[in-house]
């Protein structure tokens, strides 16, 4: 079909069933530049405040985490949007698919068959590419066989992710308590997300990664603005919405495994910059929310490191504290929508 669609889309249904209203009179450029501006600010803030020892030895380390924060916050951000999209709901997250389940599983059953120090023996490049290869090609096998089946969609594909991720969770639980406490503590480091711990050498591949499936989002950005009109709708107007929820749900099981196996699992992230940034972008069109979410996803992360760094001295608790942040959201969103009216 040709890329042109109708310029104007009608306003999409939220969870429910009411168009989410954008305010009237709004700049979503001047928007996405005075949330940017920050997020930058942030990241310079984050690479040059209160440097310690030589520039020699502390840019590099700065840098990776800069380079880290980067990849999260896109990797999560986009892959939480595109998800709320196909799936026409705005209360689920990528993980309810089994992704961090899946990422736990493995490191489990590692230290379980190899022992804690296989760990740190195969920490590198070979390692991350196993792990996400691992889990692409489980959830996309998941996607085709699910969608092509007679009366099978996006319900039925959240519903077996569910299950699947409750049994790998009960798999993990039941490994874990018959590890050593050796082997447990060294487990522990890995199922939280840990943004110190990027390796340098990872950031390419990851900055490489990022910038492929966000070139292929960017390119059906309109496309994806039809999609939020429904199955019936986006036929209507003449696209392939099974195609178009295939290759969404491919990009967002690339994204998510690629950053959870870069920094661990962080189930509500996306969900809270996702949230946010439908407040803020003052328009529902993917060209305006989705550089709004990563922006405020870079902010967020980088204003935490700072904030933890240099005013708590605890930066090994940013991702706990977002993640906390982002659960406490995700309930206020829920039972608000559950109050009556």
């Amino acid at each position: 079909m040709p890329d042109a669609l109708p310029p104007r889309a009608p306003a999409p249904r939220a969870l429910s069933g009411r168009a989410p209203s954008a305010p009237t009179g709004t700049r979503p450029a001047l928007r996405l530049a005075i949330v940017w501006s920050l997020a930058l600010a942030a990241l310079v803030a984050v690479l040059l405040v209160d440097v310690r020892g030589p520039l020699e030895l502390a840019m590099p380390r700065r840098a990776t985490l800069v380079g880290g924060i980067l990849v999260a916050s896109f990797a999560h951000a986009v892959a939480t949007v595109i998800f709320h999209t196909v799936t026409s709901n705005r209360i689920l997250t990528p993980s309810i698919i089994g992704f961090d389940s899946m990422y736990t599983l493995m490191q489990t059953l590692t230290v379980f068959v190899f022992g804690g120090s296989a760990i740190a023996a195969t920490d590198g490049l070979p390692k991350l590419l196993a792990q996400t290869a691992l889990m692409v090609i489980a959830a996309t096998a998941l996607y085709t066989w699910l969608l092509d089946r007679s009366g099978g969609g996006v319900l039925t594909l959240l519903l077996v992710g569910v299950v699947i991720g409750l049994a790998f969770d009960s798999v993990s639980s039941f490994v874990q308590r018959i590890l050593s406490p050796t082997d447990y503590d060294l487990l522990s480091l890995e199922l939280f997300g840990r943004l110190s711990s990027v390796q340098p050498d990872h950031l390419p591949l990851a900055l490489a990664v990022c910038g492929a499936v966000g070139a292929v989002v960017w390119m059906r950005r309109r496309r994806l603005d039809v999609v939020l009109l429904g199955r019936d709708g986006a036929t209507a107007l003449g696209v392939d919405h099974r195609r178009e929820l295939i290759v969404a749900l491919i990009c967002v099981s690339v994204l998510v495994a690629f950053a959870t196996a870069l920094a661990g699992p962080m189930t509500f992230f996306g969900f809270l910059v996702a949230t946010l940034a439908y407040r803020l972008a003052g328009s529902h069109k993917h060209a305006h929310v989705l550089p709004m979410a990563v922006g405020l996803g870079v902010l967020a992360l980088a204003g935490a490191q700072l904030v933890m760094r240099h005013v708590f001295d605890a930066a090994g608790l940013v991702t706990v504290i977002i993640e906390v942040v982002g659960g406490i959201a995700f309930l206020a969103l829920l039972l608000g929508r559950r109050r009556p009216k």
